[in-house]
């Protein structure tokens, strides 16, 4: 992916990710520190049927602006959705899950974007 590809796929992804309500919105840049992306976006959904249509929301503004290309995978357990595209990878997780696997702990604070409170 190209930057210009990469700024154009995160906002996409920020903006669906606001548009239903994800909540606590983390982006860590871990370009150098990964060999698999350089970005990670990490937020909260309030059920599995709410994470559910975050990822629906996602893929299908990934696709309706041109980007599908570079949609890799999907997957799913009802507790948390991860969205491969490339050198974006999107996590999406209920609180619970979240506080478990504690993605931003593990990848560091080098977060650009970060919206700490329920997005209204």
């Amino acid at each position: 992916m190209s930057k210009k590809d990469i700024d154009i796929v995160k906002n996409i992804v920020i903006e669906s990710l606001e548009n239903l309500k994800t909540q606590d919105i983390v982006i860590i840049d871990v370009s150098k520190k990964s060999n698999f992306t350089d970005f990670l976006f990490i937020g909260t959904g309030t059920s599995s049927t709410h994470i559910k249509a975050i990822g629906s929301e996602v893929t299908e503004n990934i696709k309706k602006n041109g980007y599908g290309r570079f949609i890799k995978g999907v997957e799913s357990n009802g507790e948390w959705i991860l969205i491969d595209l490339f050198d974006v990878v999107v996590n999406i997780m209920l609180n619970e899950t979240r506080d478990f696997y504690s993605l931003e702990k593990l990848w560091s604070s080098d977060s650009s974007y970060s919206s700490k409170s329920s997005i209204a």
